[in-house]
């Protein structure tokens, strides 16, 4: 088998898509070096088997302003760069895996190409949309146009490219991309983790009624909808209790947000991120999932990675609407509401409450509708785009 290269700025084994990916090909019988950023208390070198981890003394923390995006993402490129060129002619890998955030990081494979490596770029965001987004600007902005240019010399560089949702396919495409160069790999959730074997779902329990909620806490994602949604529920469901397992550049706001609604009682916000089996341990024991993402012309493209994680433990989820999730779901797979809409969000949670049989709906649906986006199948056609190169 070959040896390959996973370049992400991000942690190991945190990030969940990386980590998917990295276990596929341990299990496919390759060998692998990740280079990555180091999270405070994780060794700079670990052995995991077939699996080697090089971390980069660098932060991976949300920056704030363009110039401080611009700097941490060239700061890790370039380190990324200096150390897999160190690495390269001792190493000889067959493939180098970039996983975006920035599409531009995939130039840090240049000196392993030279040497004979072949490179796919992972594009986990459409980074001109996120920028727009980010920073209210739009998609003409002289910025998002050199960020355009950058994603199309990315994939340009690139020997395969692949990426998330056929809508993010289709919006490279449309910006220049070689449709034959491009394949779509979900990001469905690791059932060997994800086991619904392991940790049944639990049954309804009188008087409670718990909605879970986990992953990064950034505003993009609407927290503060689902706890303003909540506050509306207060007094009619007396037993709604709100589980929030996570860490992020959001936490204090939403913090404040919940104690001057005076929901204290009612919902409980981890101390930073678990152990995964905690967390689906949690996920079996909640009544029902919550992804309660913002609407907006980049969210429109891409999929929460936990509501894969609510179908594969066969938990119902409260889902905000965007044209990914109507494409691959339609409308009968989740309790839909529109983003950013505390009441219309706190009418499906009082729905799902009062019909118990909706739930088991929702997730047989849910169940069926996914069957072609599980783990199983995207993991094949992964492996075979690794294949491929190698």
């Amino acid at each position: 088998m070959a040896r390959v290269c996973v370049i992400r700025q991000g942690y190991y084994p945190l990030d969940t898509r990386v980590r998917r990916e990295v276990a596929a090909l341990a299990g496919a019988g390759h060998e692998v070096d990740v280079l990555c950023v180091r999270r405070p208390g994780q060794p700079l070198r670990e052995r995991l088997g077939p699996v080697t981890v090089h971390r980069l003394p660098l932060s991976a923390r949300r920056a704030e302003g363009r110039v401080g995006y611009i700097l941490r993402y060239a700061g890790f490129a370039l380190a990324a760069a200096l150390f897999a060129a160190v690495l390269a002619p001792r190493r000889r890998w067959a493939v180098v895996q970039v996983n975006s955030m920035p599409d531009a990081l995939v130039f840090a494979a240049v000196v392993p190409r030279l040497l004979g490596a072949r490179v796919l770029l992972d594009l986990h965001e459409c980074m001109p949309e996120f920028f727009s987004v980010k920073f209210g600007v739009s998609m003409r902005h002289p910025v998002v146009r050199l960020l355009v240019a950058a994603e199309q010399a990315s994939i340009g560089f690139a020997d395969r490219a692949i990426t998330c949702t056929e809508l993010m396919r289709d919006a490279f495409v449309a910006r220049g991309a070689p449709p034959e160069k491009l394949a779509v790999v979900l990001n469905s959730s690791d059932e060997a983790v994800f086991d619904v074997a392991r940790h049944p779902p639990a049954g309804r329990r009188e008087g409670r009624f718990t909605l879970i909620c986990h992953g990064a806490i950034e505003r993009s994602y609407g927290h503060d909808t689902l706890v303003r949604a909540a506050a509306l529920l207060r007094d009619e469901l007396p037993g709604l209790r709100v589980e929030i397992y996570g860490d992020g550049t959001y936490r204090e706001e939403l913090e404040r947000l919940a104690d001057g609604l005076g929901l204290n009682g009612a919902l409980s916000i981890s101390d930073g991120w678990v152990p995964i089996d905690q967390l689906v341990a949690a996920i079996a024991a909640a009544d029902a999932g919550v992804v309660a993402m913002r609407r907006d012309r980049f969210r429109e493209l891409t999929h929460c990675n936990k509501m894969f994680d609510f179908i594969a433990m066969r938990r119902p989820a409260i889902v905000s609407r965007t044209r990914a999730v109507e494409a691959y779901f339609g409308q009968e797979a989740f309790a839909l509401f529109e983003s950013g809409d505390e009441h219309d969000l706190a009418r499906a949670i009082r729905a799902l409450h009062a019909d118990r049989e909706l739930g088991s709906r929702l997730v047989a649906r849910a169940s069926e509708v996914s069957a072609p986006y599980r783990w199983d199948r995207q993991r094949r056609l992964y492996e075979r785009v690794v294949e491929e190169l190698a």
